[in-house]
Formats: structure tokens, C-alpha cells, sequence
């Protein structure tokens, strides 16, 4: 069997500072604005307990490993498999598992601050739209949905090129989930109807959006350019545009009522999970 090459996701660029929403003086937003903003009350914009839970986890994740003797700055490929970390030949055999728990797996301190810190960016700003449940759904259906991308590509790498050793790589970290929630984000911030000036939405969208397409680009440019890191662009693209996916059917709910969206929220992850566990049969199925 040959021996795994090391495939963990790449380095984000944090965002610029996240403004909290509500921060306008009353005077900035229009009648119409201000009644939509007494009527939207989803979840608490200043607090974001999804968020510090998902922060919680991966750094648990982490000093546990740390704890048991793996290297905080680059831990063997070994080390990252027995941890969780996806692996394509081994869910293939059974562990589908690691598509999940190779979200809170990471490569090293670097790798960890910079994925920890992109997220506690993204989640503040995003909680108050999908609440504490709803990060921590995206979080993982988009996760998944990064880390199935990326075994499809090994599986199709393998059997076009006759090469079975990108079966064995290794990928690990929480970029791909990070990403999804960039890309949930610009679609909940184009709702014209949510009760925040139009032109601050437009500029926090436009942030998400730089963000997301610089650290595309540098991850796509690794494959152009050797950087001396190796990253995950099936896990990142997967990721954002099952972000993007969501965000359709959650958009037109935002601003009808907290009972109904949460409908949506529920029906909308519901469907996500199917598609993916219908993804995942037909990629065991192609293999």
C-alpha cells in the first residue's frame, strides 16, 4: 500500500473587522427599515454561543492531540488518521465518520489560528442571521459537503490517471466548513428586506466576498506555483458552494418571523443531509 501524502487545507486570510449589526445610530434607517427591525428578532447579535462551541471544539481537538504526544507545529500523517482526519481509501471502507471529524482536525498551531480566527471572524457576523443551531449545522453540513468534493476529486484523480495513491492523501482542518459559511453569508446579506441600511449590507457582503475569492485564488495558485503548502481547493470549493446552496432557500424566510424561518432552517438541513448522504452512495458506488 503506498504511503499517504499529507493534504491538509490551506492557510485563510482573516477578514477585515467585523462591525456588530445594530451598531447604526436609529437615525441611519428609514420608517420602513425601522419596523422590520422591531419585527426581526431572530437571535441576540451580541452574543454567539454556536460560534465559541464550534472555537471550543477544534481547540480541544487540538490540545488533546498536543496532550498525547502528537507535535503541536506539524503532526505526522499517522497522527492526523488515528485524530480523525479524512482520509479517502478509509471511508471508502467503512469510516465516513472522518467527513465530519476531520473538521476539527488540524495541522499544526499555524494551521489551527489561522482557520480559529477566520471563523470567529465569519461566525459573530453570521450568528445573529442563522443563530447558534444554524452555525453549527452549516458548519458541518458545509464541512461535509468540502470533504466529499475532495474524495470525489481523489476518486476521479485515481481512475483517470491509473495513479491510486491520491486515494490515500490526507486532509484535515475547518477551512472547507469556514467557507461554507462565507458563502451562506454573501447570500442572507443580498436580503434588501432585512432591517440594516442597504449600504452597510452591501459592504459586509462585499468583505465576505473578497475574502472568500482572495483565499480561492491563493489556494488555486498552489497548484501553479509550489508555496511549500499543500491545499485542499476541492474541500474550499465544496465548502463555499454548499454554503451558497443554503443560503437560497433561507434568504426569502429571514424576515418572516423567527418561527417560520426556523421552519426553513430545518427543512432546508434536512434535505442538505439527504443530498449529501445520496452524494456520498454514488461516490462508493462510481469507486
Amino acid at each position: 500500500m503506498p504511503s499517504p501524502q499529507l493534504h491538509p487545507e490551506g492557510e485563510i486570510l482573516p477578514p477585515a473587522p467585523t462591525p456588530k449589526f445594530g451598531a447604526a445610530p436609529a437615525e441611519a434607517y428609514s420608517p420602513e427599515q425601522a419596523r422590520r427591525r422591531r419585527e426581526f428578532s431572530v437571535w441576540d447579535p451580541r452574543s454567539a454561543p454556536g460560534t465559541y462551541f464550534l472555537l471550543a471544539i477544534n481547540i480541544a481537538v487540538y490540545l488533546w492531540m498536543c496532550l498525547h504526544g502528537v507535535d503541536p507545529k506539524l503532526p505526522t500523517e499517522a497522527d492526523l488518521i488515528r485524530y480523525g482526519a479524512n482520509d479517502t481509501f478509509l471511508v471508502l471502507h467503512g469510516q465516513w465518520y472522518r467527513l465530519l471529524t476531520a473538521t476539527f482536525v488540524h495541522v499544526g498551531f499555524i494551521h489551527i489560528a489561522c482557520n480559529m480566527w477566520c471563523l470567529w471572524n465569519l461566525g459573530i457576523l453570521g450568528e445573529p442571521l442563522i443563530g447558534p443551531y444554524g452555525m453549527v449545522a452549516v458548519y458541518m453540513i458545509t464541512g461535509i459537503a468540502g470533504n466529499l468534493l475532495s474524495m470525489a476529486t481523489n476518486i476521479a484523480h485515481a481512475v483517470a490517471y491509473r495513479d491510486p495513491s491520491s486515494l490515500f492523501q490526507v486532509g484535515a482542518g475547518a477551512s472547507g466548513a469556514v467557507f461554507g459559511i462565507a458563502g451562506i453569508l454573501i447570500v442572507l446579506l443580498s436580503n434588501r428586506r432585512l432591517p440594516f441600511p442597504w449600504a452597510e449590507l452591501q459592504r459586509l457582503r462585499s468583505s465576505v466576498i473578497k475574502f472568500a475569492a482572495i483565499n480561492l485564488v491563493i489556494g488555486l495558485s498552489t497548484n501553479v506555483v509550489n508555496l511549500g503548502i499543500s491545499i485542499d481547493n476541492s474541500a474550499h470549493i465544496g465548502g463555499f458552494l454548499s454554503g451558497l446552496a443554503l443560503g437560497v432557500p433561507l434568504s426569502p424566510r429571514m424576515t418572516a418571523g423567527r418561527e417560520r424561518y426556523l421552519d426553513r432552517q430545518k427543512f432546508t438541513f434536512a434535505v442538505a443531509c439527504l443530498v449529501l448522504a445520496l452524494f456520498g452512495y454514488w461516490i462508493a458506488r462510481f469507486a
